[in-house]
């Protein structure tokens, strides 16, 4: 069957008669760090198998999604290791500089203080010792959802190999003239008082006002609409279409602008929609991205009209205003000056908000460092057009492309004092000096390092090469690169999957960093809603695990994870799950108890009884179609798969057909225990990789292995019985239609009733025991009477319900089937009698109404004799 069939059977094997996954899994997993399962080994010979966990936040808890995706990584590679390759999967955290810098600034204000009254120097210490006590919460809780994480490997985006790694790529990017200095519109939070990225904006639809406003006057007058109008004191141009033919005649002239003593000029350009409001835009380059462009094309001067915190700087009554207090001041002023056309309140609009502190972000000018994208996004879109990287689901692509093909350059400064320092230092002539990791920085006089640090993304963009000791040329780096799988979330292919694609494709001469991406959803509750912090909704995993086990919280996740698509997870499944676990365990001490075996080979099939046969076939194809399911990363059909094998085929009906043949004992019980040690053996180790710690209890009690940890992956050994499945789906269809025949007539499951069973000459005749086991029916006694006759499957099976059926309900249901087989009965005659359908009809055709008309006088006999068999009342 299996490469792994044979092991020593542990003396007198026992289990608890209850699961208990909080005695167990803490130890388990100490005893998996501890053994080294998890440590790869970089001079192995076995072919490597490589996944580089997206790097939490240090600032981090395990929530939902942690779990979901660690789960399914965990999956793989669990699997990948049984398979027999050399498998890394490599632990680490990410600095999160905004995220880590403000818990620190919370810190400090507890105290009074602020970063500025420490000084850089020692903000930093205190930034690092507070991650030293806090920091890496998440990483011990993935222990306890048993991922099996190289913990020998564990990095940090700041550790000194990942510095290396960054200052040494900034050098070949700014010596290859891919990184430079400019003035651009960027994202400001006016809190974090920092460039932020644009993953870090959350959009959301805010009431505000649109305001209409009057520039110029006479017939040199053009009106502009607007939600943000303390912007205007900005103001250094009106645009209009070319061709809008409203405007040609101002064109090149220049306006007065309200409420100071300037005048702008009127500019024609391709950008304005004449369709849109009045067809003329207020231009402010300093505070709009789509106005610094028109500002670029037309040689327009950049005003900057507010500082870092939002506050106007403008001379004038609005000086020294907030940017919000300000907006009311200058409408009111314009509205006394008669320059407001028109006022929309509320008018909701898409606002930009920090997604650390809720700020309403705000476009400002400003001078930045930044990444030229053009080349390098352009490698990582050909990697995936010409196959070197797929994506799953495919359908991804598009959306992929989408962004690759339209990159801007990327704004690479932040201005915080937590992260990558930028390696640039100026000197007192304008010098301008960027240094590489081995470099000694200048000395002298007048000489200062760039004040700005490296955006958050930038170090986690060099995660899967820098982790394995890149520059350098490490045995790491040599046996685990590229990575095979990265896992994420479908959310940050953007952000974070296209920037290691630029940086991997650049820093490895062409190499990619990873052969496959396969994009996960995001977990929602069980109505389908977003799990937030905010609402009653969000749920700890660890409080699941604490209460259901962490096996019960996996099998949850990987069963709802179909590619790209969201999560729904509820408590209920979560116990539903629970209780998935509590069937292997409770099936597994049935099968210890009752002789289970895994010595020696498999007997030989002709030994065997054909509910053997048929489970040994059905778990080949399980084997082959779990097989299937995880290269294609189809988890939930994984899981799907394996519950219904499981529960279904080997709890319900492989165990219960084969009880009648261990109680009888002998030989043939001898059988059917090793074959039901190796179908135990076989579906523990397919369901490890997703329920790790109640497999491993049950796998090494059953067969004295080390660990399935090390054990060998099932293998498909070819077996097929199509006569035995189709001898036991006959079995099935009995028991089937004999369990909803009870239960329509109210009886229980468990109640006994008397039965004659007339199986000879069918399939059917070896499971007579079997079926009346699994039926709880008794022997046709003296005094026997049918009272209902079932055929079914080509047998038939007589029940005796006197004192048990309600009569008169049981000969409402047969007249009722009576008149649907004679109405049968007569369209089919109907048909037959018809010349002209006769002679148009297919033989084929005419072939299968001749059935029909059979198959209904035979149920009209049969329903005819039931309803004669029932008792008179």
């Amino acid at each position: 069957m299996t490469e792994n069939s044979t092991h020593a059977t542990a003396s007198n094997p026992e289990l608890p008669t209850q699961y208990a996954p909080a005695e167990v899994e803490g130890k388990l997993y100490e005893r998996w760090v501890e053994r080294g399962y998890f440590t790869a080994d970089a001079t192995s010979e076995k072919p490597p198998y490589t996944i580089v966990i997206p790097p939490p936040n240090v600032t981090g808890a395990l929530h939902l999604g942690h779990a979901f995706q660690v789960t399914l990584m965990d999956a793989l590679t669990r699997r990948k290791r049984m398979q027999g390759f050399e498998t890394l999967w490599l632990p680490g955290m990410d600095h999160a500089g905004i995220a880590t810098q403000n818990k620190v600034e919370q810190q400090l204000g507890e105290e009074g203080k602020s970063r500025h009254d420490i000084g850089r120097e020692a903000f930093t210490e205190r930034v690092w010792q507070w991650k030293e006590e806090y920091g890496g919460r998440i990483l011990g809780q993935l222990r306890r959802l048993g991922a099996g994480l190289d913990w020998s490997r564990e990095r940090f985006t700041m550790d000194e190999g990942l510095s290396r790694a960054v200052q040494t790529i900034f050098k070949r990017l700014y010596d290859d003239e891919l990184i430079y200095r400019a003035e651009r519109i960027i994202n400001w939070c006016p809190r974090c008082l920092t460039a932020i990225s644009d993953i870090e904006v959350d959009y959301q639809d805010d009431d505000g006002e649109l305001v209409s406003l009057k520039y110029g006057e006479g017939d040199e007058t053009l009106v502009v609409a607007t939600t943000r109008v303390e912007t205007m004191l900005g103001d250094t141009a009106v645009a209009v279409h070319p061709d809008d033919e409203r405007y040609a005649h101002l064109i090149g002239k220049r306006v007065k602008l309200p409420l100071t003593d300037r005048t702008i000029p009127v500019v024609a350009d391709t950008h304005v929609d004449p369709g849109f409001g009045t067809g003329a835009v207020k231009v402010t380059p300093a505070h709009d991205p789509n106005d610094f462009a028109i500002g670029q094309r037309h040689g327009l001067e950049s005003l900057t009209v507010m500082d870092e915190r939002g506050v106007i700087t403008v001379p004038g009554p609005f000086q020294g205003l907030d940017r919000f207090e300000a907006r009311s001041a200058i409408v009111a002023a314009l509205r006394e000056q008669g320059r407001v056309v028109a006022e929309k309140r509320p008018y909701v609009h898409s606002v930009g908000h920090c997604s650390r502190c809720k700020t309403t972000i705000e476009p400002r000018l400003s001078l930045q460092w930044w990444v030229k994208v053009e080349t390098l996004a352009g490698a990582a879109g050909d990697a995936v057009r010409d196959d070197r990287v797929t994506l799953h689901p495919k359908e991804m692509e598009k959306r992929y492309f989408d962004w690759v093909d339209n990159l801007n350059d990327w704004c690479i400064s932040r201005q915080l004092w937590w992260g990558h320092r930028i390696p640039v230092w100026y000197g007192p002539e304008g010098q301008v000096v960027c240094l590489g990791p081995d470099d000694e920085a200048p000395t002298g006089e007048g000489w200062t390092q760039d004040e700005d640090v490296l955006d958050t993304w930038f170090s986690s963009g060099l995660w899967p090469f820098s982790t394995l000791g890149w520059p350098e040329r490490t045995p790491d780096l040599e046996k685990f690169y590229p990575t095979d799988v990265l896992l994420t979330g479908h959310d940050i292919i953007f952000f974070w999957v296209v920037r290691m694609m630029m940086f991997g494709l650049y820093a490895m001469d062409g190499e990619i960093p990873f052969k496959t991406v396969a994009l996960t959803g995001l977990v929602r509750d069980e109505f389908g809603k977003k799990m937030s912090k905010s609402n009653p909704n969000a749920v700890d995993p660890l409080t699941w695990m604490d209460a259901y086990g962490s096996d019960a919280v996996r099998f949850t996740l990987a069963n709802g994870a179909n590619p790209g698509a969201d999560v729904p997870i509820g408590e209920d499944w979560v116990k539903a799950s629970r209780n998935f676990a509590n069937k292997i365990w409770n099936a597994t001490r049935f099968a210890l108890m009752n002789g289970a075996t895994v010595d020696g080979p498999l007997p030989d099939a002709a030994a065997m009884t054909a509910t053997d046969r048929w489970v040994l076939s059905r778990l080949n194809k399980t084997v082959a179609e779990v097989d299937r399911f995880y290269e294609d990363f189809e988890f939930a059909k994984v899981s799907d798969a394996l519950y219904h094998f499981a529960w279904d085929e080997v709890f319900d009906w492989y165990v219960e057909l084969s009880k009648t043949t261990f109680f009888a004992g002998g030989e043939q019980a001898k059988v059917s225990g090793r074959v039901l040690g190796e179908v135990l053996d076989v579906t523990l180790r397919l369901l490890h990789p997703i329920v790790p710690f109640v497999t491993e209890t049950l796998w090494t009690t059953l067969t004295g292995g080390e660990s399935v940890v090390v054990a060998d992956w099932p293998k498909d050994s070819g077996f097929r019985d199509e006569a035995a499945e189709a001898e036991i789906e006959l079995v099935q269809q009995v028991v089937t239609e004999v369990r909803r025949f009870k239960g329509d007539q109210g009886l229980k499951a468990g109640q006994k009733v008397p039965a004659r069973l007339t199986l000879d000459g069918t399939a059917l005749a070896p499971h007579e025991a079997a079926i009346r086991q699994l039926l709880r029916l008794q022997p046709a006694e003296e005094g026997f009477h049918a009272t209902a006759t079932l055929p079914v499957a080509g047998a038939q099976v007589a029940l005796d319900l006197s004192g048990t059926i309600d009569v008169e309900a049981e000969r409402k249901r047969l007249t009722k089937d009576l008149g649907a087989a004679e109405k049968e009965k007569a369209q089919a005659n109907a048909k037959l009698g018809n010349e002209a359908f006769l002679a148009k009809a297919p033989d084929e055709v005419v072939g299968k109404i001749h059935a029909r008309l059979a198959k209904a006088n035979a149920d009209i006999e049969r329903i005819t004799a039931q309803l004669a068999d029932l008792p008179q009342g």
